[in-house]
């Protein structure tokens, strides 16, 4: 059986019986996970089970898997299979019919909305935006309409500067960006995603780890929201480029901002 447990900073005693009853554990630093499990006063054999060796270790993995031992994958910080290759490890392993069951742990996408203050009932988790400005803005213009809050992995040097697109192409949105979460320097800012962007280009690249949450659209803009959307968008698109990307975001018709658009267009 193959049971993925998350961050043993915030372990439960199922999570501990789990761990001390399987025959091996998966996880991403021998050297941390060997750590907190002393802590606990467990001792089990550690694998290490990473993106850079993933390919390779998982055969030997599914192939124990298949003898009948048990295993437990964990992570060195929230939880498995999020945004990390864990996901691979479990899809292979119900292709083959071994039985897998999840120990609930910490999770930093789940932390944050629930910090953020920000509407919980529906939320859509994009993990990593691409690095590359064109493919950010392009990502983002793909979920601009997503009736639910949105919840991004970001790095720290590329913070303020993926704030900045959100802020372009969401507009003035409430957001949170929550940093070291469960640790010591946990912390959460809040704001229209517009200050956000500017407090960290001044402020410069936070330390720690990143959750960036934003409120989802809008459903019924007024019309000056909307005229302010299509001026921003006109800005860098043609209109009917313009008037696609706000419809998305609005759920207003295409054809009605389009003609909008036509209007608002710098002479």
């Amino acid at each position: 059986m193959a049971t993925p447990i998350g961050n043993l900073r915030d372990v439960s005693l199922r999570a501990l019986d789990t761990l001390a009853g399987a025959g091996a554990i998966a996880c991403e630093d021998t050297r941390v996970t060997a750590k907190l499990l002393a802590r606990h006063g467990i001792s089990r054999p550690l694998i290490a089970y990473h993106d850079h060796n993933a390919e390779r270790v998982r055969p030997r993995l599914l192939e124990r898997l298949q003898a009948g031992e048990a295993i437990a994958l964990v992570s060195d910080a929230g939880s498995p299979l999020i945004a990390d290759p864990g996901f691979k490890l479990v899809r292979e392993t119900v292709a083959r019919g071994i039985p897998v069951t999840a120990v609930p742990g910490p999770s930093a996408a789940v932390a944050a909305l629930q910090l953020s203050g920000l509407p919980a009932d529906r939320f859509f988790f994009a993990g990593f935006l691409p690095a590359k400005p064109t493919a950010r803005r392009k990502s983002l213009s793909e979920i601009a309409g997503v009736p639910g809050t949105l919840i991004f992995f970001e790095t720290a040097p590329r913070l303020a500067r993926a704030l900045a697109d959100m802020a372009e192409i969401f507009g003035p949105r409430p957001a949170a960006v929550a940093r070291e979460l469960t640790k010591m320097f946990e912390e959460v800012r809040r704001g229209p995603l517009p200050d956000l962007a500017r407090h960290y280009g001044e402020a410069g690249p936070p330390k720690g780890e990143m959750v960036v949450v934003v409120a989802p659209p809008d459903s019924h803009p007024g019309a000056t929201d909307v005229d302010g959307a299509l001026r921003t968008a006109l800005a860098r698109l043609s209109p009917s480029a313009a008037a696609a990307e706000v419809a998305r975001v609005t759920g207003i018709s295409r054809r009605e901002l389009y003609r909008r658009a036509l209007e608002l267009k710098p002479k």
